[in-house]
């Protein structure tokens, strides 16, 4: 059970494979040395000659000694080989996700990720670490003692060789079992771990809408599921492992008899009997030893299928265009796009986004978050055109277009660590005075002075950390990466008034020189923008400015003047 194309991936680790066959060799030759000076000793006796003990003591030591040796340096060689592989699997993973870039969700799920570089990767560490080695070694191992103990015995010998191949048969047919068994294992896993991931990041809304009982029970039943065809895994495991002590003990034992036979019958002497006898089971004992290893050897391979399937996965070009300095336009010529062939989220887009605020309204699920998706490179199957100035979004490398835009949303993420630390992902270079700039500028430098100052540590999810407050600081480190496009998807929702004034005084400042964009369900917030977008249904149906919109007296109007009365009635009940 060899894959070449994992052997060549991991060609670092090949040479600790050869080491460690060259280790065990050399220990089963002084094991054959110390079974050759007892099986004489002991022959010896019972032939009433006295043993030289000053001569073959030595020897004994050696032979012990060496094998002590050599097995210290298989165990160090086997522990190499895994450290080789995990470093070189988890960056091969690593590596192909920057390669993918911002959408590699759109490929594969997080979950899957994380399985494949921790259990996925530890089930092929121990196949390179073990059964790699052990597989080479059974082939060796079995020649080697023929080749020795055909000079004692040539038929106990080769009874011993023929009886070997019962082992890796009984392997062969368990092998077809479980090769589909262990597929469906690693299936149901990966979806078991979405589930758990899943639920784990949604428990506070699952909770709120006491939904978490019915969502337990789901993954009752997943986990059910997951138990039985684990329990089948192992009793699989458990009945190949009967199977392959049945052939090598019997197959140990027919060698042993035709031993006894062949000894009795006068063909050969009494050292060559007690020799054949007491290496009679090493013929077996490595082949015994790689069965035990199989499992994981499948397991390994099941886990490889799901790596490479990852690896294999198409990288979009590479591209090394730059982002244009001094931008002072952006245009969308004719874009469409979809997520599959049977719904399309934007249809014939034109429009211009210039210095200044230019905004995107409409219900929910019209297309407002695809376009800003689509400029941050996460949607990359976009139709038409996508022009910073005249350069086409498609040409420039994503290094520079993450340099020039960034996106601020409602949940844009915070760090478990400090102020400081959060802060400096933007700028890794920047001094504390410029972290308390940016943070004067959202309206938090006095409660991170308040509060240990730049090392107040966050918790997870910056949980300690009001909505509001979370908001400003995922500003302030928009504020140092400086870029020449700022996208504020819905930044504003579901935090305080004074944090949305505060916000939208910093993004009303940033107009000035920069180019925001400006998505928001809250339309009192736009009316100052240069330019306003109406999407209904993936489509542009009105566009101008607010006092423009409100003359056409259309879909904009109307969701304008609604939100208005809510809120003035909302304000009146307080």
């Amino acid at each position: 059970m060899i894959k070449v194309r994992l052997i060549k991936l991991l060609s670092h680790a090949k040479k600790y494979v050869v080491l460690q066959v060259l280790w065990q060799w050399i220990a089963l030759i002084a094991q054959v040395l110390l079974i050759f000076t007892l099986s004489g000793m002991i022959a010896g006796i019972f032939e009433n000659t006295i043993p030289a003990f000053g001569i073959w003591l030595p020897v004994i030591l050696g032979c012990i000694a060496v094998r002590f040796l050599m097995e210290w340096l298989t165990s160090r060689t086997s522990y190499k080989a895994s450290v080789d592989v995990k470093r070189i699997l988890r960056s091969k993973i690593y590596e192909k996700l920057l390669r993918l870039g911002s959408s590699y969700r759109e490929h594969v799920h997080t979950a899957e990720v994380v399985q494949l570089a921790s259990e996925g990767v530890e089930q092929l560490e121990i196949y390179f670490g073990k059964y790699l080695s052990q597989f080479f070694y059974s082939l060796i191992c079995p020649l080697t003692l023929f080749a020795i103990l055909s000079f004692v015995n040539l038929r106990a010998s080769a009874v011993l060789l023929v009886c070997v191949p019962l082992i890796p048969l009984s392997i062969v047919v368990v092998m077809k079992i479980a090769k589909r068994l262990l597929k469906k294992y690693w299936g149901l896993y990966a979806e078991l771990g979405d589930s758990f991931l899943e639920n784990l990041q949604g428990l506070t809304t699952l909770k709120i809408y006491q939904a978490d009982k019915k969502r337990a029970r789901e993954m009752d039943e997943e986990s059910q599921k997951f138990r039985h065809v684990t329990m089948k895994v192992l009793t699989m495991q458990l009945n190949s492992t009967s199977v392959m002590d049945i052939m090598a003990y019997g197959g140990a034992a027919v060698g042993m008899i035709v031993t006894l036979l062949q000894f009795r019958a006068g063909k050969v002497d009494l050292q060559g009997a007690l020799m054949i006898i007491l290496l009679a089971a090493e013929f077996f004992i490595p082949l015994r030893l790689l069965g035990s290893f199989f499992h994981v050897a499948m397991n390994g391979m099941a886990a490889s299928d799901k790596i490479f399937a990852l690896l294999d996965l198409p990288e979009p070009e590479e591209k090394s265009g730059n982002f244009p300095e001094n931008l002072n336009s952006i245009r969308f010529e004719d874009v469409n796009f979809s997520y599959d062939k049977e719904r399309t989220i934007l249809q014939n887009i034109n429009i211009e986004c210039g210095r200044g605020i230019t905004s995107f309204v409409g219900v929910s699920g019209s297309g407002k978050s695809t376009i800003a998706g689509i400029l941050m490179g996460r949607n990359k199957g976009y139709e038409g055109s996508v022009l910073f100035k005249d350069t086409e979004l498609r040409s420039v490398s994503e290094s520079s277009l993450m340099k020039n835009i960034v996106l601020v949303n409602h949940d844009s993420y915070l760090f478990k660590g400090s102020i400081r630390d959060n802060l400096l992902v933007a700028k890794p270079e920047a001094e504390d005075r410029e972290l308390e700039e940016v943070l004067a500028k959202v309206n938090l430098l006095e409660f991170v002075k308040a509060n240990s100052g730049l090392d107040y540590q966050l918790m997870e999810a910056a949980s300690n950390l009001s909505g509001g407050q979370k908001q400003r600081l995922a500003l302030a480190r928009s504020l140092l990466l400086n870029p020449q496009v700022f996208i504020f998807d819905e930044a504003t929702s579901s935090i305080d008034v004074e944090s949305e004034e505060e916000i939208m005084s910093v993004i009303h400042e940033l107009a000035k020189s920069k180019i925001i964009i400006l998505i928001s369900h809250r339309l009192a917030n736009v009316v100052s923008s240069n330019q306003i977008y109406f999407l209904q249904d993936g489509k542009i149906t009105e566009e101008g400015s607010h006092e423009q919109l409100m003359k056409i007296d259309g879909e904009y109007s109307k969701l304008y003047k609604k939100q208005k009365e809510l809120e003035d009635f909302a304000g009146g009940l307080k």
